[in-house]
């Protein structure tokens, strides 16, 4: 009886476990954009060479391991049915079966082939990608991970923005990839935009690279994928493929000084004389503060906080209100303000575009 319901379990556990891979498969097919509009984080919808070589990887060790699953479990399934229990077993000793020799070489051979295999197929991918010539006319973009927010610097173009990445889409019968070089001004970080590139970490005091040349426009979505404090989940990553004259005019708008309208002169004053400073620069004005995000161009982003907020009016009087209530555990402190000046404040913040 106890050699009934043993045999029961297992088959019980093996039919779950091969219910739950396909469930997975269907999920990971339902997950796929189904338009070329559309760009989500499947790392199996690849859009930049450095992430189809990843995904090419992916998808041979998947297929690799797929197999041995097959041959492990069908062996399993056939021990289960060969040898199992039989009435007439009772209190009889089951025939002892001694080593093989060819089996023994068999189970360490094959596995070693299998492990060589996979390491120079990786060591392969991983030259490909972290060894790539910069071509003379590569986009160079600093990409600086702050808690919780990201920081991009292009020094050949003189524009600095955060949290929303642009460069242009890479056309293969003229190549314009971007390099990107990562740095880290508190703790770890990681850069990942799933159909981009690989995850790639931003480490304190050691630099890091990775490189990507998108062939079609939108917006791809990323995150940090290194737990860097409170707020690592609400570290997102908008990286906004445009058309080479998207780019340029997105570079030109970029370049041009922080708006002066007089009409919002007191929101201004309020902001110049206030801890805001300290911390945010806004070109052509006093304000040159590193500690957070440049808003010379605050309102060309869609987003506020890393991408925890859409950048309306509203969402943004209430995150210089009190970040905690968008972001709880931000670094922004709450600068409290009155509500006129708050008002005004915000009024300023809306013609920096």
């Amino acid at each position: 009886m106890s050699m009934l319901k043993m045999k029961s379990s297992t088959l019980r556990f093996l039919a779950q476990t091969m219910l739950l891979l396909f469930w997975s498969a269907i999920a990971v097919w339902a997950s796929e954009p189904k338009s070329s509009s559309s760009h989500g984080t499947n790392i199996f919808s690849p859009a930049s060479t450095p992430a189809k070589m990843v995904a090419h990887l992916s998808g041979f060790v998947l297929a690799i391991t797929g197999i041995i699953f097959v041959v492990v479990f069908t062996l399993l399934v056939y021990s289960l049915i060969k040898f199992r229990g039989r009435p007439g077993d009772a209190g009889r000793e089951p025939a002892q079966v001694y080593g093989s020799t060819q089996i023994e070489l068999a189970w360490t051979i094959i596995p070693i082939l299998i492990v060589i295999v996979l390491f120079l197929a990786t060591a392969r991918v991983l030259h490909a990608v972290q060894d790539a010539p910069q071509p003379p006319g590569a986009i160079e973009v600093t990409a600086i991970g702050h808690q919780y927010w990201w920081e991009f610097r292009y020094p050949k173009l003189g524009v600095v923005t955060a949290n929303e990445l642009h460069i242009p889409v890479s056309d293969p019968a003229n190549p314009t990839p971007t390099f990107l070089t990562l740095l880290s001004a508190d703790t770890d970080h990681s850069f990942w935009v799933p159909e981009l590139a690989g995850k790639t970490d931003l480490i304190p005091n050691h630099p890091n690279s990775i490189w990507m040349d998108p062939q079609s426009t939108g917006i791809f979505l990323g995150q940090c994928a290194q737990y860097c404090g409170v707020q690592h989940a609400k570290m997102l990553l908008r990286v906004s493929v445009d058309s080479t004259e998207d780019f340029a005019a997105w570079v030109r708008a970029q370049q041009q000084p922080a708006v002066q309208d007089a009409n919002v002169d007191t929101g201004r004053r309020v902001f110049e004389s206030t801890a805001c400073i300290n911390c945010h620069a806004v070109a052509g004005t006093n304000a040159n503060g590193r500690f957070g995000p440049d808003l010379t161009h605050l309102m060309s982003r869609a987003t506020i906080a890393s991408g925890a907020a859409p950048n309306t009016p509203e969402k943004l009087r209430l995150w210089i209100q009190d970040p905690n209530k968008i972001k709880p555990g931000s670094l922004m402190p709450a600068m409290q303000l009155s509500d006129a000046d708050l008002d005004a404040v915000v009024s300023y913040m809306e013609t920096l575009r």
